[in-house]
């Protein structure tokens, strides 16, 4: 988990205390209930599509790419 700070009225504070005492459950659980709850219902579009996957079907290392890659621009700059 991520540590947050929030800051909250004091209004807030004494409701939040109150829930946590006659519900016998942490502040920080209901907090994170309540957010993943506001999250849940939340009517904002949603990016539904995933991003495209490519194969090439090759399995290539990062330094084997780096040097190809380095090799091309080489045999570019031996052309001018």
């Amino acid at each position: 988990m991520i540590k947050t700070t929030v800051y909250l009225p004091a209004e807030l504070e004494v409701r939040l205390d109150a829930e946590a005492s006659a519900t016998g459950t942490s502040k920080a659980e209901l907090i994170r209930q309540a957010i993943a709850q506001l999250l849940d219902n939340s009517t904002r579009p949603r990016n539904a599509r995933s991003l495209p996957v490519f194969n090439s079907g090759r399995q290539r290392s990062a330094e084997t790419m780096d040097e190809e890659i380095y090799d091309h621009i080489k045999q570019q700059s031996a052309r001018r």
